[in-house]
């Protein structure tokens, strides 16, 4: 959160159509139904995006594609993807020869990582970490807690709650655990 995944998969994907180039973006259904469909940076970029269930299937539906004419796939919150989603689209790469890129979060707000994030941490050919610092130091932020309507951490409920700075906030390793006594 706050590292700006979804400004630097937008700029990547603009530097492709400036070049003429197809693309694909994807943003699961968590996000793209209240989003209508589009990736929407904080700072007002955006961009139209394919909406994915749990049950997609990238492989199939791209191989049905005329697929030789797209230049790289980008999939926004790639957190909720399923590890079977994460498979496939390491299968879009490898069979079809299409870079796949990918942003999200690895962990959620009780420091556990998603299933999607796992799956990518094991399987991607290159990681790159978008950094953003603590909201209580000047510590790089590797963790998020989420808060309730009084701004006080929560420590259980529902693994997916979307929003944005008004229930979630960054923090370093070290202030999540003094907040949240789970790590």
């Amino acid at each position: 959160m706050n590292a700006g995944k979804s400004t630097a998969l937008l700029q990547s994907n603009h530097n492709y159509l400036e070049s003429n180039l197809k693309t694909l973006l994807y943003i699961p259904k968590e996000l793209g139904e209240k989003s209508n469909g589009k990736i929407i940076s904080r700072i007002g970029l955006e961009a139209d995006a394919i909406i994915i269930d749990s049950k997609y299937n990238f492989l199939n539906k791209i191989e049905k594609l005329d697929h030789k004419n797209i230049s790289c796939i980008f999939v926004d919150e790639a957190q909720f993807l399923s590890k079977e989603q994460v498979q496939g689209l390491g299968r879009v790469v490898d069979d079809l020869n299409i870079p796949v890129m990918c942003y999200g979060i690895r962990t959620d707000f009780q420091g556990k990582l998603f299933d999607g994030s796992k799956e990518l941490l094991a399987i991607a050919d290159n990681l790159k970490e978008l950094k953003t610092i603590c909201s209580m130091c000047e510590k790089k932020a590797t963790m998020v807690v989420r808060l309730n309507q009084d701004g006080e951490v929560v420590l259980e409920g529902q693994k997916i709650v979307i929003g944005g700075n008004d229930i979630y906030k960054t923090l370093c390793r070290k202030h999540f655990r003094e907040l949240t006594k789970l790590i």
